[in-house]
């Protein structure tokens, strides 16, 4: 019993006045704008708490008093007694305040933990009303299936039971009748209401059993609404089930099985087990439904978004019971077998696809035909689809580690993967920078590289193959409309001399060769499809991939790889698709990478030294690759050296050595017709760099690299070379030359500045004063100041 002044209280809440309340939550709402919040603030609030929760119905406020209290209890700067208050008299008040409070969920815990007491509060209040089948809890539903994707343990036992109870009504339950919908009656009578027509199938059939979202009329109930508001959000609702407590542990398990086995008997079953069970039985029926020749495009379209939606439902509800999956699989089996073969309802073989990669094992059942028929089909037939080419990437990055592990083609199929890609690149970039790596196979690894440089080539064979299954030969107008350009590559595409190269690039698996012998011969025929908008924009993601495919394989590439990798390199970086600006960036990318892999192996350098000494003796890369030809000879002075490998012997040093002082001499030759330099600074020095760092490892070289030096002011101070180059672009080779003759004059100093321990890498080789580099720096300071006659004039 409550205390004498207490139940004063309550009767004095009980018995204000309406006009007294409005002037009292007048007051209230100018002490809410004041800056500071007083004591009297807080008092009023509490009193207008007692106020509203004392009676049994909820009283009504200002509206303006209600937006600023929602205000304040959205504030994060707000006391927290403030927010309780706000929450307690919002809970209680009306109207509903779910659509205003919803409209922005807070990510901060505490507010959120208020507006979803709230809205949960006044939601619960709806379902519970008798009149729960109107308008607000049409719009109630939304905002319910969107708190609990937000916070899904936000509901208690008792509101996930009441949920639950609601939504089993409302999807298995609603009337078998058309709306009763309003007749003018004619000219001579007044308006009468028919009698209500029963619902039909999409096929136009009278229906005969329960309701569902494919049961068409031409007017409907509340509860039919209903039914359809609560199949849009149940894939929600039976997603929280799994992450709420166990409704079985009350029953057990093999009792809930043989429950659920009979419809008759579900009414035995816990609110949430009953809600699955609905929910499997209305899944089940709109498989049924969607196998009905439908009258109406709109319907089919339907009853393909229905197919999809239920599946995933199915899903979810195997996954929370496995009991369900025996059930299932039947009807899965059946869908697939009616659908396989039909790319209209590609779109639709993901989530069956996605039921077989999640219970196939439970049930015993052989999915490989499946995943033959997703991976093979779907990406080469439906490539031109942009939401299929999203949801088929999505559904791939879901699933990469299960799919890589239990299905074979998976990896096999990135040709076929990244037409998707090449169609759609713009769009698919962010996804398949993360889907990448899980494509790398060891044995595929090499030739999904060459398929990353193709890119664009496939782009271009894409685009001649839709247009030429839209034109035959005979239309041959209509193709000349295209541009004589596209006629060209079209007439190509057509021709069987042409037919192996296209089938190459437009392949469905990996396994039939790393690249084609004739690659040179594609990019020819493809050429007047280089500036294609969709190629071009398909070239500016190939380096993002590349960075991506280099960054996984190099951390688990063994020797084998590395060297294939770089004979990769050396053999791409002149067979590139000509592109405004691509090869140029994919020849940065090779760089950055060569280096890279130089690093993790050293001894790559010995073991294609044929090939990179091809590469390096030949002064026509320098026009055509100067920045990778530049790298390549960086890593040569870098790593041939025996501290790396000890097969680097004098012989192999001095082949290199004197194929780089011929390129180094043939193009600082200084003559009346010279043309200007078409090379920059850096490779000069660089070329330098290396030829030094050579002639340390076999000492018998420094004369010949040293007499090489000398000549690099006279190059310098030519007029060609002035012309091109800057007076800070020629002090640098000057200086340079001059630094690396007085170095060669002590062999032995020399040696230890061009070619430090691999350690070198290290913070401490060049901040500690007792480490190796600071005091060799130091001495060969010293030695340089005493001799002034080793420093440059």
């Amino acid at each position: 019993m409550y205390a004498a002044a207490t139940e004063s209280l309550i009767k004095q809440a009980r018995e204000i006045k309406e006009e007294e309340l409005q002037r009292f939550c007048g007051r209230i709402f100018k002490l809410l704008h004041t800056k500071d919040i007083s004591g009297d603030t807080v008092d009023s609030l509490q009193r207008l708490n007692l106020i509203v929760s004392a009676t049994k119905y909820a009283r009504e406020l200002p509206s303006d008093l209600v937006m600023k209290l929602q205000t304040v209890l959205r504030s994060s700067s707000c006391p927290e007694q403030l927010q309780v208050l706000c929450s307690s008299i919002i809970r209680e008040s009306f109207p509903p305040s779910v659509h205003s409070l919803c409209s922005d969920l807070s990510h901060d815990s505490r507010i959120f933990s208020y507006v979803a007491s709230v809205v949960l509060t006044q939601v619960s209040h709806i379902l519970e009303s008798r009149l729960s089948d109107g308008q607000i809890s049409r719009h109630a539903l939304p905002i319910l299936s969107k708190m609990i994707t937000v916070y899904p343990e936000i509901l208690t036992d008792d509101q996930v039971n009441l949920v639950s109870r609601k939504l089993v009504d409302w999807l298995r339950y609603a009337s078998m009748q058309q709306g009763a919908s309003m007749s003018s009656g004619g000219f001579f009578s007044g308006p009468r209401t028919r009698q209500p027509a029963p619902l039909t199938e999409v096929d136009g059939v009278v229906m005969g059993n329960f309701f569902t979202v494919l049961c068409v009329g031409q007017s409907y109930t509340e509860d039919q609404w209903m039914n359809m508001h609560t199949f849009s959000m149940i894939k929600s609702c039976v997603m929280y089930c799994a992450v709420g407590a166990d409704d079985r542990s009350e029953v057990d398990s093999s009792v809930m099985s043989m429950v659920s086995a009979t419809s008759s008997s579900s009414r035995l079953l816990p609110p949430k087990e009953r809600l699955r069970e609905k929910a499997f039985e209305y899944c089940q029926r709109l498989i049924e439904q969607s196998d009905r020749k439908a009258l109406k495009k709109t319907d089919t379209e339907l009853q393909k978004a229905c197919i999809v939606e239920s599946v995933s439902i199915m899903d979810i509800i195997c996954g929370e019971d496995p009991s369900y999956v025996y059930r299932a699989f039947p009807c899965i089996k059946a869908l697939y077998g009616r659908l396989n073969g039909d790319l209209t309802y590609a779109r639709a073989l993901l989530p069956i696809a996605q039921f077989y990669l999640n219970h196939s094992e439970t049930a015993a059942v052989d999915s490989e035909a499946v995943f033959c028929q997703l991976f093979s089909h779907c990406p080469a037939e439906q490539f031109n689809e942009p939401m299929l080419a999203f949801e088929f990437v999505q559904f791939c990055l879901l699933n990469a580690s299960v799919l890589q592990d239990r299905v074979a083609n998976y990896r096999q199929s990135f040709p076929n993967l990244l037409k998707f890609l090449a169609w759609n690149s713009s769009g698919l970039i962010a996804e398949f920078v993360e889907l990448l790596p899980s494509l790398i196979a060891p044995d595929t690894a090499i030739e999904l590289l060459h398929t990353i440089l193709d890119l664009p080539c496939l782009a271009a064979a894409l685009d001649l193959q839709q247009r030429s299954a839209c034109y035959h030969a005979s239309d041959r107008p209509t193709w000349d409309q295209q541009g004589e350009k596209v006629a060209a590559c079209l007439d190509a595409f057509r021709q069987p001399f042409y037919r192996g190269l296209f089938l190459y690039i437009l392949r469905p698996e990996a396994g039939t060769g790393d690249t084609i012998d004739r690659l040179k011969m594609l990019h020819e025929i493809l050429a007047d499809m280089a500036e294609s908008p969709r190629v071009v924009r398909c070239a500016q993601v190939v380096p993002v991939l590349l960075h991506v495919y280099f960054n996984t394989v190099t951390q688990k590439a063994d020797e084998k790889m590395m060297n294939q990798l770089l004979l990769v390199l050396l053999e791409r970086n002149s067979l590139l698709y000509n592109i405004k600006t691509f090869n140029v960036e994919v020849q940065k990318v090779f760089s950055a990478h060569l280096q890279a892999l130089c690093r993790l192996h050293p001894p790559l350098i010995v073991d294609q030294s044929r090939e990179i000494l091809e590469f390096a003796s030949s002064p026509a890369n320098i026009y055509s690759k100067e920045d990778f030809y530049t790298h390549v000879v960086w890593v040569i002075g870098e790593h041939l050296s025996v501290s790396y490998d000890p097969r680097c012997r004098v012989e192999l040093i001095t082949s290199f050595f004197e194929s780089l002082e011929a390129v180094l001499f043939e193009i600082t030759q200084v003559r009346q017709s010279a043309s200007p330099p078409r090379f920059s600074p850096r490779l000069i020095t660089v070329l330098m760099t290396t030829l030094a760092k050579l002639a340390t490892r076999s000492q018998d070289l420094i004369p010949r690299v040293s007499l090489c030096l000398s000549k690099m002011r006279t190059f310098a101070h030519s007029a060609p070379v002035m012309v091109c180059y800057s007076e800070e672009d020629t002090e640098e080779i000057i200086t340079r030359a001059h630094e690396l003759i007085n170095l060669l004059k002590l062999p032995n100093v020399a040696q230890f500045v061009l070619a430090p321990s691999a350690r070198g890498d290290g913070p401490r080789w060049h901040r500690d004063t007792n480490a190796s580099l600071p005091q060799g720096m130091r001495a060969v300071s010293g030695l340089l100041h005493r001799h002034s006659s080793f420093l440059p004039t």
